[in-house]
């Protein structure tokens, strides 16, 4: 591990790694070499879904690591296919069973469904379901605005411990990480080095001044699946993160 892990607690005192490796776009055939790199270089936070194809290949990884389980951070989502109460707890159990694991640590919802809002209430609600029985250790969302996030609460029990969006220093998305912090919501942010494929190519600095910008124990940020090399950097440059807010912008 070349650098501390951040932790940031959640609003149900689960301990969240601040950094994690995301395997979105990650092929099965790559999947398994990527995360065991991840692991031995010190990522503890494991970000898969359902529609990435590949939760099959991240729990090989883990069972190939030697690192015990209670060490590593692992969520899933579930895909808008299966929203509905019990269409989201059967595809809980899917999920479990192509990771091999007997729970996960948190389990959210991939995107909002406005046109199908019922069915993405009763995802949630299942998720409520399978975080009483303990088969989660905390559940949340992915890409609700403001308003998702508002129709949401007032319909469920569980304030999302998470909701994951695209956040970068040209995205800063200040509204709704103000909200978040109103609620007690964790803001978790996928595409954390200036987009996907849209700011990069113009910006081929971007990933410097995105980790010399970002406030590690704020946020919790995912870094997609990428060759070790870039890993391991990515990791060691949160040595030079700093408690810095973002832009007003």
């Amino acid at each position: 591990m070349t650098a501390p892990n951040p932790v940031i607690t959640l609003n149900n005192g689960v301990p969240l790694p601040a950094i994690g490796l995301g395997v979105f776009q990650s092929s099965p055939a790559e999947t398994v070499a990527a995360v065991e790199t991840a692991i031995a270089l010190g990522y503890r936070l494991l970000d898969t879904a359902a529609s990435y194809l590949n939760e099959r290949q991240v729990g090989e990884a883990i069972q190939h690591s030697g690192i015990d389980r209670g060490q590593l951070f692992v969520q899933t989502k579930m895909w808008i296919s299966d929203y509905g109460y019990e269409s989201g707890l059967r595809a809980f159990d899917v999920s479990l069973r192509k990771l091999g694991l007997q729970h996960v640590d948190m389990y959210l919802l991939h995107q909002p469904m406005p046109n199908e809002w019922e069915r993405t209430v009763a995802a949630y609600k299942a998720a409520e379901k399978l975080l009483a029985d303990g088969r989660v250790r905390a559940i949340g969302v992915c890409n609700f605005s403001a308003k998702h996030l508002d129709d949401l609460i007032a319909r469920t029990n569980v304030i999302p411990a998470v909701n994951q969006v695209e956040l970068h220093p040209h995205f800063t998305q200040r509204a709704l990480r103000g909200m978040h912090a109103r609620l007690g919501i964790t803001t978790q942010a996928w595409s954390p080095l200036g987009g996907v494929n849209v700011y990069m190519p113009k910006r081929p600095n971007a990933p410097e001044s995105a980790k010399a910008l970002w406030g590690i124990p704020s946020s919790s940020i995912l870094r997609r699946s990428t060759p070790g090399r870039r890993r391991k950097s990515f990791f060691a440059g949160t040595s030079i993160a700093v408690s810095r807010q973002f832009p007003n912008r």
